[in-house]
This record gives C-alpha cells, structure tokens and sequence, in this order.
C-alpha cells in the first residue's frame, strides 16, 4: 500500500506546471493558473508622424489587441535620428530610443520591424537586412515597393526556401494610406477577373483640384493653399506631376493583374498644364476634373495604364470624392463595380494601415504571395480613350478647317468642339471632345497642331473616363 501511495505522488511530482492542486474544504477541483502571452516585439524605424501614430495605437488598444491575437505586442525599440528630440507621444515603459539602426537590426528579440522612416537608401538596407535576419517587415514606402519590387520578391524566396517559419513583407499602408485596398486585392478578388481599377490616389492634387472646381481657384492659388494646410511638401513635384500616384498604381497593378513594369514606363502627366478654363469646360459637359491612375485590360495579353487627369462625369462615383480624400473604383466580372474611399494619408490613416498589419503578424495570418501570383499578360504603353482636347489660338481664317483636317490625316473622329464667349484675346481656346481614339493619334494630331501659326502654346489634352460619358449629360 505504502508503494502505490508513492507512486501516485512521484505522479503529482511531474505533473506539467500549468496545474496546481489546491488545498479545499469540500470536493478536490483542479485548478489552472492562467499563463503569460507571447510577446511579439516591434522595432520601429521613425519616430515622426506615422511612428507616433503606431505608438499611440497600440498603447491605446494593447488589451483589445491581446484579447484578439493571443500575444502580448509591445514597442521594444524605436529608431530615430535624433535621439534627444522632444517625441510628441508618450514613449512606452521598457521601450528604447535609439539611433543606431544594428541596435535593431541585430537584436534577436525583436521580431516584427516597422519601416516608416521613409526614401529609397537607409530604408532599402534596413528592410532588406531585417528580411535576411529573418524578422517580418511591415512598411509605408511606396517609392521603395514600386522601384523595387521584383528584388524584394526574390529576397523573400530566397530567405524563405526552406523556412518553416516565413519571413513576412506587409504593406498596407504603401497605397492610399487607410484605404485597405492592398487587404481586398490580395484576398477579395481571387476568385474575379479585375478589367480596370482607376483612382484618386494622391490628396494632395485632389484637394488643389477641389480648390479649382468649387471655388474657382487659380493653379497657383491652389497650390498655396494646399502647401498652407500641409497637404503639399516643400517641394510639391512628387504630387503635382503625378509621380506619386504613379508608384501607387504600379502596385496595384502587379497585384490586380500580376503584371510586371517599370513604372517610368507608364505614361504620368501631372496637373500643372490644368487651367480654369479646363474647368468651365468641364462644367459646361456636366462634369469636373480628376487626377487619376487607370490600368485597364486591353484583352487577355495586354494591359494598359497611365496617370493624367481626366474628364469625369458628374454622376460618376470619382466626381463627388473632394478635399484630401483617396478613392478606388474596382471593376470586376463578379463583383462588378466596387469603390474604396477614405483617408489617403496623416498620421492614424496610415498609422492605422500599419496596424492592421501587426496585429495580422501577430494572429500568425501568412500570405505566402504579397505581390499576388504573377501572369503572362504584358504591359503596353498605349491605350485607347475619348479626349479632351484644348487648343490656345491667335484669330486667323481657316482654324476649324485646319482641325478638322489633321484630325481627318491622322484617323481621329471629332466629336464635338466647344467654345465659350471668348472675354480677353490672350486667353482665347476652344475644346474638341474625340470619339474613342488612341494616345498615338491623338498625340499626332497635337503635334501638327502644335506648328501652326494660329496656335499659341502646347495642346492640352486629357482622356474621358469613362465611354458612355454622353449619356451621363442625357
């Protein structure tokens, strides 16, 4: 008896140490101590407006984000140039400043690094070194992604091969800041087939074309304003000669349609040729002005994009998007049309993309394919589309005839041509609306324009969106 009573204590002896057996009056019952989260540590590099943002949020939501990952999330260290700057958010107990970016990178307890430091050089090595130490990269840069996507796609298959546990690459908040769009493509349209995405996907230029169409502000006007508020950099060229939205929309191209280009190959025409007179125009067809990044499937082996603004209709579902606000229109042959709108950009728009994508590491979410799978389809620079075409003259005989002629050589079908009451001589133009026509002709008829005596500067031209455009003025 003696033995048996031994060994059922040796028994209890190694039990596991989640149990504990309690002393009770009554009935004997188990009782489990509750076990400490793992913790799933950030090292962030940029403690500005996104990095405080970050900081902000998971101090704010720490609980929420335990209760619905299972992990404890916590800022182990945050990279900053200037480690003895004043922070405009409350730095986290145990969490560290620092400003050498190995006190990061070479910390094995940091699991998850967050590059919001922005540029293509510091931030390149970082995010390249943090995918070869094997941590998760959760990151803003659109200019890096766009540049260079097809290096980081096979880093992360190099590291990868042969990895249980994959090093992830996330990026959310690369494109249009809060809009979840990166989440939907990757996830939301694998069972569609998308034949055009367009959107507004730079604030900035749509909040200065807002300006102009609703309170009839001049370019520059406009302009200042938007640099006033803080919507434009120092140096707005970025926004105003659409190269920002360009790297966007060379993202979502690789993940709508899987195809693979250079983004300086797209055709970007920014919005500094715009005048007020494009917007009388505009109004006068019932519609308003928008800079966009298009991609359209031409057919099963060619896609086509470009950024320029465009002529939109004001029942349109882009018209009504105003100020600094981002949208996206997806079409699709199952969903048909589905639009994403909100905040493009700020600190908690994109602090909040940022988040999204940690708390998804932190669930233990894999996307084995950031970019999506890749197609044959290829990438061709021309495109077809109805045009606006503004032409500046001096008086002269024949302009009409002149037009119409050129028009007729280079195989391109007028429309119609509009003219408002012409107040001052100087800035005298008309508009010939095309039928669907391609960017070659279109481009030829402005060059031999373009030599005529009677024509006073470049033409101006943008496509029409959409090619029922003319019912919408029915």
């Amino acid at each position: 008896m003696a033995r048996g009573i031994a060994f059922i204590l040796g028994a209890i002896a190694v039990a596991p140490t989640c149990f504990a057996f309690v002393p009770q009056s009554g009935p004997k019952r188990t009782s489990f101590l509750k076990m400490s989260a793992p913790t799933v540590k950030l090292g962030i590099f940029g403690g500005g407006t996104v990095g405080g943002g970050i900081v902000e949020i998971i101090g704010k939501k720490k609980e929420a984000f335990e209760q619905l990952t299972g992990s404890n999330i916590e800022v182990g260290k945050i990279c900053v140039r200037d480690v003895a700057r004043k922070r405009d958010f409350e730095v986290p107990a145990n969490c560290e400043i620092v400003s050498d970016y190995d006190a990061i990178l070479n910390d094995d307890s940091i699991d998850v690094v967050v590059e919001v430091m922005g540029g293509l050089t510091d931030a390149k090595d970082v995010i390249y070194k943090s995918i070869k130490k094997g941590k998760s990269v959760v990151t803003a840069n659109k200019a890096l992604i766009a540049k260079f996507l097809p290096e980081i796609m096979a880093l992360l298959n190099e590291v990868n091969k042969g990895r249980e546990e994959k090093v992830e690459f996330r990026y959310e908040a690369a494109v249009c800041g809060g809009i979840p769009i990166i989440r939907s493509l990757q996830s939301d349209f694998v069972g569609d087939d998308i034949q055009m995405l367009s959107g507004i996907i730079n604030g900035c230029t749509n909040f200065m074309l807002t300006a102009m169409d609703r309170d009839g502000k001049s370019y520059d006007e406009a302009l200042k304003e938007a640099s006033e508020l803080g919507y434009a950099e120092a140096d707005p060229t970025l926004d105003v000669g659409g190269f920002d939205a360009r790297s966007k929309l060379r993202i979502l191209m690789r993940l709508a349609f899987g195809v693979e280009v250079n983004e300086e190959e797209i055709s970007c025409r920014g919005i500094t040729e715009l005048s007020k007179v494009d917007f009388e125009y505009a109004k006068m067809l019932g519609g308003t002005i928008k800079l966009l990044g298009v991609a359209e499937r031409v057919d099963d082996e060619r896609i086509a994009a470009f950024v320029s603004p465009c002529y939109v209709t004001g029942d349109d579902s882009l018209s009504s998007v105003s100020g600094a606000t981002n949208a996206i229109e997806v079409i699709s042959s199952n969903l048909e049309s589905s639009t994403y709108i909100g905040q493009g950009a700020g600190r908690y728009p994109t602090a909040n993309s940022c988040i999204n994508d940690i708390v998804a590491l932190a669930k233990g979410d894999k996307t084995p394919l950031p970019f999506n799978p890749s197609s044959d389809a290829k990438f061709v620079q021309n495109y077809n589309s109805v045009f606006y075409l503004r032409l500046s003259y001096r008086d002269g005989l024949g302009i009409t005839r002149n037009c119409g002629e050129i028009c007729e050589k280079c195989g391109v079908s007028i429309h119609s041509i509009l003219q408002n009451p012409v107040t001052k001589r100087d800035d005298a133009a008309f508009v010939i609306i095309t039928e669907k026509v391609s960017l070659k002709a279109i481009k030829a008829v402005c060059a031999e324009i373009e030599a005529l005596d009677w024509c006073r500067g470049p033409a101006f031209y943008m496509p029409v969106l959409r090619e029922d455009w003319v019912q919408a003025l029915v």
